[in-house]
């Protein structure tokens, strides 16, 4: 099989249809593909929903993962299943349930990872509803980037724009990159039988900047390739948007084992005090200035409770 296509919903069940219609109409061209929609126990009638709208798709597979356990967890129960299969794929494409491929874009990473075989993974090029871009590839977080992006001083920015972790402005050509947004990403198979699969330690965020990490440390390159665009919503099922919300326990626990697995204890408590230490500065500047604040809500107050006030092993 040439590519297995995984949508993970999550009490999103008529937009992953869609996303379902989309991703039919983006593998078409292929010679063979099969999509797998894993119900992440929404316990909502996602799973009924999904299974009565996508039963006459004989080329979509319907099935519940039994438990939540996040992101990772959720495309490891379909990717393991095909991997393991008689007729497993060259190539898994993730793909949000609010994400929706252009009628090539897929076709499109097809090809060039067939082009590419220093490719390990590619991720498509992200746009919003409403056209506009999105930023969707980056550089893996460092002690400096944590610096930049807490302290948000512009001119040092400009200084050192290359330790940022977002890429600015968006690549107008495909190439490599650190990681990519997991919301259409498409990884070969051997990276998959070389470095494993998601470390479904983290439940939501940062998975995907692992996996990346690990497939470099492999050898493998990720590419960012622009010729495959895909309509993106975004945090449709997290609801991240609402900066009146504050940010969920996840993102701190995701965070804190990122830094902790790839750089150690000391690395992950400068990054946690340069990071805060930015953040109160930021909210002293921002008030003095009248700006405002880009944070959700209580988000100092909350990161240094977690990472200095709560014990933890």
């Amino acid at each position: 099989m040439r590519v297995q296509c995984v949508i993970l919903n999550y009490k999103t069940a008529d937009m992953t249809l869609k996303a379902v219609e989309a991703a039919r109409r983006a593998c078409a061209p292929l010679e063979s593909y099969r999509i797998d929609v894993v119900d992440n126990d929404s316990q909502d009638g996602s799973f009924e929903t999904l299974s009565e709208g996508c039963a006459d798709m004989p080329d979509v597979a319907v099935m519940q993962s039994g438990h939540n356990g996040g992101f990772g967890a959720g495309n490891n129960f379909a990717m393991r299943r095909a991997l393991e299969s008689d007729d497993p794929p060259d190539y898994v494409f993730l793909l949000n349930s609010d994400a929706f491929p252009h009628e090539d874009a897929i076709e499109k990473l097809v090809a060039f990872m067939d082009d590419h075989p220093e490719a390990g993974i590619a991720g498509s090029a992200l746009h919003g509803s409403d056209g506009v871009p999105h930023i969707s590839s980056f550089r893996f977080p460092t002690l400096a980037s944590e610096v930049l992006g807490s302290f948000r001083l512009g001119a040092l920015t400009k200084v050192l724009p290359e330790k940022e972790v977002p890429i600015r402005p968006r690549p107008e050509a495909s190439r490599p990159v650190d990681w990519l947004a997991g919301a259409a990403m498409m990884i070969r198979r051997e990276v998959l039988d070389a470095i494993g699969l998601f470390d479904e330690t983290f439940f939501l965020y940062f998975e995907e900047t692992d996996l990346c990490r690990r497939a470099r440390l492999a050898g493998w390159q990720t590419w960012y390739v622009v010729e495959s665009k895909v309509e993106h919503v975004g945090h449709a099922s997290t609801g991240l948007k609402d900066l009146k919300r504050p940010m969920p326990r996840y993102w701190f626990d995701s965070r804190r084992y990122y830094f902790l697995k790839n750089h150690g204890k000391a690395y992950t408590w400068a990054v946690n005090t340069a990071q805060a230490v930015g953040l109160a500065t930021f909210k002293v500047r921002a008030r003095i200035q009248r700006k405002d604040d880009p944070d959700p809500a209580r988000f100092l107050r909350d990161f240094v409770r977690y990472n200095f006030v709560e014990e933890r092993p």
